[in-house]
């Protein structure tokens, strides 16, 4: 791994790049940062949001620490690889894009060598402690979510299709089952009902925060959605996806055997997300564009919506052990 060196973003035009401050190696800390921000830790956080609620479904209540430990730590490992590796792959639209031109690749404070090697690393680590530490079941949907989110996604889908984040988003829905499965060792129908809520969830969620970006994206070549589709379209869409959500969301009541707090919880947060996708399609429909969809607030909306409908999956379980 290598950090690339800071002169070649610090020194101002037609400074002397041989100069002893042109030529200083980045410290330790910008070091250290670089490759964090390489690992896209707010992304990391939303994966986790979806793993530790299910290991209490699964467990019935709280699930063992070490497992619980072991899970976060190698799912964590798993996702930064897999978002490093990414960020390798699309340094070069990364540089377009107002939102990414500011991740480590893009800037070259990583080198692209340091970008592949620290993926590698991360995926090879993650996937051998899962195999020994928690099961050869979770290591092998640790490694598919790996690979698909490289080669499924960020190669195939993300730069030929508008439904790239739609099958890309399969990935993004693998912790939910790793979870299951390194409590139980098992798969069943509950974490696949949770990894469809996820699936669903995952288009309209993106692409509220696409048309924001719909200039950076067209400048890139990237045909998300929101590129190639009227804002009618777009937004008739996210419509669709938010209703599919929230019915496979109340699905998971019986499947599960919830109590009536998780079904009360994802009524509410259901009807908020409903209530929130219509108002953005009534004002496209009537001719409303730009900023006034109020798309940026639905993204954080759907945000909210999904830690909070884990959260309720993950206090469910405690509550139907303390009435029993």
């Amino acid at each position: 791994m290598a950090l690339a060196d800071r002169a070649q973003h610090t020194a101002p035009a037609g400074t002397d790049d041989t100069s002893p401050e042109a030529s200083r190696k980045a410290s330790l800390g910008e070091y250290v940062r670089a490759y964090v921000a390489l690992s896209k830790p707010r992304v990391i956080e939303l994966l986790l949001i979806t793993t530790i609620p299910v290991m209490f479904v699964a467990a019935g209540g709280v699930p063992p620490l070490w497992t619980a430990v072991a899970t976060l730590l190698f799912g964590t490992m798993s996702a930064a690889s897999a978002n490093a590796m990414n960020c390798y792959i699309d340094r070069d639209i990364d540089r377009e894009m107002r939102r990414t031109r500011q991740r480590p690749g893009a800037m070259q404070l990583v080198t692209p060598r340091g970008s592949l090697v620290y993926g590698l690393v991360l995926s090879i680590g993650s996937t051998v402690g899962f195999a020994l530490l928690v099961n050869w079941l979770a290591a092998a949907l640790s490694a598919f979510a790996i690979l698909f989110y490289i080669f499924g996604y960020t190669m195939l889908l993300k730069r030929r299709t508008a439904q790239n984040v739609v099958w890309g988003g399969i990935a993004g829905c693998m912790p939910v089952l790793i979870g299951w499965v390194a409590v139980t060792g098992s798969l069943a129908w509950a974490p696949f009902v949770l990894f469809l809520v996820v699936f669903f969830w995952t288009p309209p969620h993106t692409w509220a925060l696409a048309m924001r970006y719909r200039e950076d994206y067209a400048a890139a070549n990237v045909p998300m959605l929101p590129v190639v589709a009227t804002d009618r379209r777009v937004l008739l869409e996210c419509v669709l996806y938010s209703w599919a959500t929230v019915a496979v969301s109340l699905v998971f009541w019986p499947v599960a055997g919830t109590t009536v707090v998780y079904g009360g919880v994802a009524l509410v947060l259901g009807a908020l997300l409903l209530v929130q996708a219509h108002r953005m399609y009534n004002r496209s429909r009537a001719g409303v564009t730009g900023a006034k969809l109020k798309t940026m607030g639905f993204f954080h909306l759907t945000n909210a919506y999904l830690a909070l409908l884990f959260v309720a999956v993950t206090v469910d379980p405690i509550i139907a052990g303390l009435i029993t």
